[in-house]
């Protein structure tokens, strides 16, 4: 599966111990993790400012993360899309990256539950829909 992870999925699966950091885990072991510069940009800004990881452990995380994901262009996406300007780039990535599945903690992306045809899952929903899935597949997410 082809996975786009948003930075608020990425911030807890690395600054935090949880469902985000299993859900990281299994995502670069078991399937094509789908990233952006916008969504790394982000990340490695939220790292520092609100986790207070060291510049030079962000910079550790994001070369990680380059070297495990596919880096797409995020495509444009229309400005009526969602209610925040900022997500347009996180949709737009999932597009550009066929993404599977969208995962984010952020409302205002989980409010259109879908967006191009791929579907927008919490962390939690995600984990859920893989552990269903697995009596079919090992690694699949049941849609």
């Amino acid at each position: 599966m082809r996975i786009v992870l948003d930075a608020n999925v990425l911030l807890a699966g690395f600054g935090t111990h949880g469902l985000c950091e299993a859900l990281v885990s299994v995502c670069l072991e078991s399937h094509e993790l789908v990233l952006s510069q916008h969504v790394l940009t982000e990340t490695r800004r939220y790292l520092t400012t609100k986790f207070k990881v060291p510049a030079a452990r962000a910079d550790e995380i994001i070369s990680f993360l380059r070297e495990h994901a596919e880096i797409v262009k995020p495509v444009e996406v229309q400005a009526d899309a969602c209610r925040d300007p900022n997500d347009l780039a996180v949709l737009g990535t999932a597009v550009a990256g066929r993404a599977s599945v969208l995962v984010s903690g952020d409302k205002d992306r989980l409010v259109l539950k879908e967006h191009a045809g791929i579907p927008i899952l919490t962390p939690r929903a995600c984990y859920e829909r893989r552990q269903h899935g697995r009596g079919k597949k090992a690694s699949a997410f049941t849609p």
